[in-house]
Formats: C-alpha cells, structure tokens, sequence
C-alpha cells in the first residue's frame, strides 16, 4: 500500500527489530532516525556543509572574484549534507531503504506536525535546489512506546499494529533462532519464568529484549537450568529498577517466589 506502519507496544518488545529484519530479509540499507525532545527538521532533513561552502567561497574569491557564480555554486547537491530523512528519499539504491522512525513519541508535537507532509508525498523541498520527490517510496517505520499520544493526523496517515508481549513458544522460537548453542530446557524455563513475572506487580515488565540479555547470560555462566541463586544473582538482566530487584529478592528469600514451584506449575512445562 506504499504506507507507513506504526508500530506500538511496550518497551523491549520487539517493534524496532521488525524494521531491522526486514532491511536484511529485503538487501536493502536500513536508515534509522532516533527521535528525541528538541528534534528538529534541519536534523532529520538536511544541512548545508557550510565549512566547505566557506572554503569553496574563499577561493573563488582568489582565483576570479565572481561573487554571483560562487553563491550559485555553493547551493549544489555537492554542498548538502543529507540527513535520515533525505536519504531516505532520494536513495538511489536498486531496493528501496527501510526509514525506521524510531520512538516518535520522543520527539516534540512540532516535529510530529512536519513529518505530516513528508509521510504523506515522500516529497521534501529545498529551496535552493526544489522539490525532490522519492523514485522509489522507502519502507517506513514508526515506533512509540506510548509514553504520549501520537495526534490522529499522523496516525490516519500510518497503517497500525499493537505488538503484545510474546507468547511462550514465540518467546522460545525466539531464543532459540538467537542462540542455537541454548538447552531446549533452559529456554523453556527462562520463558516460563518471563510469562510469570510478567504477571506479576513490578515497576517495569521486561520485554523480549531482557529476555535475550539474560538468555546470553546464563549461557555465558554454563548454567544448564534455572534455581533461585542463578535467578537471583542474574536478575540485572532482566529488571533495571532497584525497586524491582529488591522484591524479587525478598520474594525469593522469603519463600513467596519459588523456582521451583513455579518450573512444576508452569502449564508449559508441564505439558
């Protein structure tokens, strides 16, 4: 459909990675823009090279002295520096680049406002050297976290996808593609132990990323399955609040969370 796709969910669940595999499954350059509080259109776009402008400048002045030639030479695409979004836009490339928008959530309303007409007509104009419209539309990518609302107006120009935690067996079929070396075991339990705690009252829930983090590892360790002092003492992986490592810790101290228990309970591992 030639439309971009904005992709929501919690942190650590996947959505920029889906943007990185399609770049490799398709041969093409994966572009990416980070967004951030204060991102602004000549960051994303484009900039002029003014060192060089300067340089170019200083010499023609040397050598013939034609101001008027100089200021038409120094507006070329030889002088412009290109930015995620220009880029994006006139690639040249045989297959069209993956434009990843990274947590547009971060970025400002103002910014969220300019992407409008750029996501719209894959158009950008420069005043010095006119509108450039892209040959080939990239595939584009939006993320966001939710930690705001992204306006309607951007939205209705996205296609849409909420990205929910993984499934146990997509959570395995993921940790095994990642590391192949991984005890079938061991992963069923890091899974069972992830859907669990998922459940669970924390401060923040871990996403597939610390689940690959951890996976790596107990791997690194030669653990060959889980008990409470292998959770304990690799929990940094997975939660990144002290708020969240203290109560597992009680809970595992205090008998109220059992490993064990829960790797007999576990309806996967059971079955």
């Amino acid at each position: 459909m030639g439309k971009p796709l904005l992709l929501e969910g919690e942190a650590g669940v996947g959505k920029t990675e889906i943007a990185k595999v399609l770049a490799k499954v398709l041969g093409s350059r994966l572009i990416r823009l980070q967004c951030y509080e204060g991102l602004d259109a000549s960051t994303a776009l484009y900039e002029w090279n003014y060192p060089k402008q300067m340089l170019h400048i200083k010499l023609e002045e040397i050598e013939r002295g034609d101001k008027q030639k100089v200021e038409t030479e120094i507006f070329t695409q030889e002088y412009l520096v290109k930015r995620p979004l220009l880029d994006a836009i006139q690639s040249e490339d045989g297959t069209p680049p993956v434009l990843l928008i990274d947590e547009i959530d971060r970025a400002d309303m103002e910014f969220e406002a300019f992407l409008l007409e750029v996501l719209s007509d894959f158009q950008i104009t420069i005043p010095e050297l006119g509108t450039i419209v892209a040959k080939h539309r990239p595939y584009v990518f939006l993320t966001s976290n939710r930690t705001r609302e992204i306006h309607d107006a951007l939205k209705r120009r996205c296609l849409y996808h909420w990205i929910e935690y993984p499934t146990f067996d997509k959570e395995y079929e993921i940790i095994t593609t990642k590391f192949p070396e991984v005890e079938a075991k061991m992963a069923q339990q890091i899974c069972a132990f992830m859907q669990k705690v998922r459940e669970m009252n924390f401060y923040k829930r871990p996403g597939v990323a610390e689940t690959l983090d951890w996976a790596s590892a107990l791997i690194a360790l030669n653990r060959k399955q889980l008990d409470d002092k292998s959770v304990v003492e690799t929990m940094g992986c997975v939660f990144k609040y002290r708020e969240d490592l203290s109560h597992l810790r009680e809970q595992v101290e205090n008998r109220q969370f059992s490993i064990d228990a829960l790797l007999r309970t576990s309806p996967e591992l059971v079955s």
